[in-house]
């Protein structure tokens, strides 16, 4: 028995219909594609897909195709603070990556800051600082400190009533300040807890009791001043023999005489000095426990076989031109007392690494300025 084979036949209705359909999904399609092109011009620039979107329904397109890629632009198009009449103001403001960037670039332009000084204001302080900042009345005369990348707006008024007191210039101004040296010595001191090559011990800046510093291990006596033992951190320690070795090849005979001291430690040195030189010489030359670089491990008082008075032997000559080839700066030299709060202390080297040592050495500055350039946060 054969089968017979059925054609099915769509109705004229249907066939219709689903043309419609075809025409209308292919001009969907078009239209798909040519918006994934439109949007791709700003995607291509930088701009985030969520900014593209805004920027491709506005009236601001050609603009941005003219500024090209703006982070500044971006976030101002992702915020929901943005506004129109500040579209100029964004592209020429720096970019920082704050949540409330947009919210508080509209108040301060609002109080009538001009670009560059809301720049400014931005760059120099964390989200909270800026945040305080548009709560003020407006500031005039910002460059006179905030010109220095290391100036903080938070410290603005002290910048001020520091410059009132002392007459120092904008930089020692900002310097002084940074290391909280408008504050009387030893109080509010900054805690240092946490080890490393960098870290800033002074009379602002403080060492628990508890603080020992990694690694420590006993320096040879080959290398040393003395019988008793002497202890500084690892790293150090390989870089001072190898310090003194290549002045041995010299014919100079460096040795060390002192490096790590403990906080119990310290106290025994000033209570001793103290009795035989009295106070003035201890705050002076002498540290508080607590406040004393030899704590971290890192500090080392060089000395000379050949001369009891290590300033003028041959071996200080030849270390103040070679510590920073292995990674020491002279700690406390006559030029940068005012800032160390220390006077002149020939024998007292410190290991901060070969990056550090040689541009403090190239630059003649001391390793509180360079701590407010470079390193405080």
């Amino acid at each position: 028995m054969k089968t017979k084979k059925v054609k099915l036949k769509l109705k004229q209705g249907v066939i219709k219909k689903l043309k419609i359909i075809g025409v209308i999904l292919g001009v969907l399609l078009v239209a798909y594609m040519f918006y994934c092109k439109q949007l791709s011009q700003f995607t291509e620039l930088g701009y985030s897909r969520e900014a593209s979107k805004k920027i491709l329904f506005s009236e601001h397109k050609e603009y941005i195709l003219t500024v090209k890629e703006n982070k500044t632009l971006n976030a101002a198009f992702e915020s929901e603070d943005f506004k129109d009449k500040y579209l100029k103001n964004y592209a020429k403001i720096s970019f920082v990556d704050h949540k409330s960037l947009i919210k508080n670039i509209n108040k301060l332009l609002e109080k009538g800051y001009s670009n560059s000084d809301v720049s400014i204001i931005l760059t120099h302080g964390s989200e909270e600082d800026v945040i305080e900042f548009t709560k003020r009345e407006r500031v005039r005369y910002l460059e006179e400190f905030l010109d220095f990348p290391y100036a903080k707006i938070k410290y603005y008024d002290r910048y001020i009533a520091y410059t009132d007191e002392t007459g120092e210039d904008e930089k020692t101004t900002v310097i002084h300040v940074n290391l909280n040296m408008d504050k009387k010595e030893y109080e509010d001191a900054v805690t240092e807890d946490v080890f490393s090559y960098d870290m800033l011990v002074n009379k602002f800046h403080y060492l628990e009791e508890e603080f020992i510093p990694n690694d420590l291990i006993e320096i040879s006596e080959e290398y040393r001043g003395g019988t008793e033992v002497v202890l500084a951190n690892r790293t150090a320690v390989n870089a001072v023999i190898q310090m003194i070795e290549s002045a041995s090849i010299d014919g100079l005979e460096l040795v060390v005489n002192s490096s790590y001291r403990s906080h119990a430690d310290q106290i025994e040195i000033a209570e001793f000095y103290r009795k035989w030189y009295g106070d003035n010489y201890v705050e002076n030359y002498i540290a508080k426990p607590g406040y004393s670089e030899h704590q971290t491990g890192l500090a080392f008082d060089m000395g000379s076989k050949k001369s009891k008075t290590f300033a003028d032997s041959k071996e200080y000559e030849w270390i103040i031109k070679n510590a920073h080839k292995y990674g020491f700066i002279a700690r406390f030299t006559k030029r940068g007392q005012s800032i160390t709060g220390y006077r002149s202390e020939p024998a007292h080297f410190r290991y901060v690494g070969k990056e550090i040592a040689e541009y403090i050495y190239k630059h003649n500055i001391t390793f509180e300025e360079y701590y407010v350039m470079f390193l405080d946060k």
